[in-house]
């Protein structure tokens, strides 16, 4: 194809968003829309997940070292715990600062013939998967001089679960929004190419080949899907923010965190024009395909 008569293509492809400009926005407005949807559980998704690794962080395994050890030899096992499968970060305590944070939780009163003796030297640990805390407990009773481990299994289970359960829901509910979504949006394409059907009829009868008539239609889907990924993108990113706002506001003070949308806007801008734009595309060539059948 002469490259003079592709420039006149692509013109013709502009000036049908134009001409036929309520069926555009439309378009347009169906792709923002199902974008924004499928976008917001996207988001919702993230949050949710980033809130239970932030309570599953919370989540710690106390080693308490052996009383017989002096704090030098006690100190000196966090190299071996270190070394140890799934482990995040080690910290040690001493027997006073042991009792030093005992004593600032509870009364004095309480604290009256009690001194540091009483307290062993322990090992504050978080693990990077709480799912295989079971085994890392097993594994830290396994090093010389660790006599006890504290391990809250039940709720490593409960957040588990939770956040297996969250996951899934999510994965579900987005393949579910993306199907109904892209169904949607060509099906709004093919509305929007019906009124033309008659054009395209004409057009083969004067011995237009399908590239031809093709490539019009496929400038005016790029367009509308550039169109409706990026004002969905900015909408997106204006609603996250004007919501979140305000949820930061009043959860002040709260161990509930949000994700900030820069932390996710390039993730989210490539997923939205990629989606538009192949949907714009694929929903101009599915529309005019049964129209080419002359």
């Amino acid at each position: 194809m002469r490259l003079s008569r592709s420039g006149y293509l692509i013109r013709e492809g502009f000036r049908s968003i134009t001409t036929h400009g309520f069926m555009s926005f439309a378009t347009v407005a169906i792709i923002m829309a199902c974008l924004i949807i499928i976008g917001s559980v996207s988001l919702l998704s993230v949050n949710i997940d980033a809130i239970i690794k932030g309570l599953e962080n919370q989540n710690e395994v106390v080693a308490f070292v052996d009383e017989t050890y002096t704090q030098e030899e006690a100190a000196a096992l966090e190299s071996q715990i270190a070394a140890l499968d799934n482990i995040s970060s080690v910290q040690f305590v001493t027997r006073t600062e042991a009792m030093d944070n005992f004593m600032g939780n509870y009364s004095e009163d309480l604290m009256e013939g009690i001194d540091e003796t009483v307290f062993r030297d322990r090992y504050i640990i978080h693990l990077t998967d709480i799912a295989l805390m079971a085994q890392t407990k097993t594994a830290l009773m396994g090093v010389e001089g660790v006599a006890k481990v504290n391990a809250h299994l039940d709720y490593a289970k409960i957040f588990v679960t939770i956040r297996n359960i969250v996951s899934i829901v999510s994965l579900v509910l987005i393949v579910m929004l993306v199907f109904v979504s892209v169904f949607i949006m060509t099906n709004t394409i093919k509305l929007a190419t019906f009124g033309r059907r008659e054009e395209i009829a004409i057009m083969k009868m004067v011995g237009a080949n399908n590239g031809f008539i093709r490539l019009p239609f496929v400038v005016e889907g790029l367009v509308l899907g550039i169109l409706g990924g990026g004002l969905a993108f900015l909408a997106e990113w204006g609603i996250y923010t004007v919501l979140t706002g305000k949820l930061i506001g009043s959860l002040t003070g709260s161990f509930i965190t949000v994700v900030p949308f820069s932390n996710l806007a390039m993730e989210m801008f490539i997923a939205y024009m990629g989606t538009s734009i192949l949907v714009g595309i694929f929903g101009a060539l599915n529309a005019i395909r049964n129209y080419l059948k002359v």
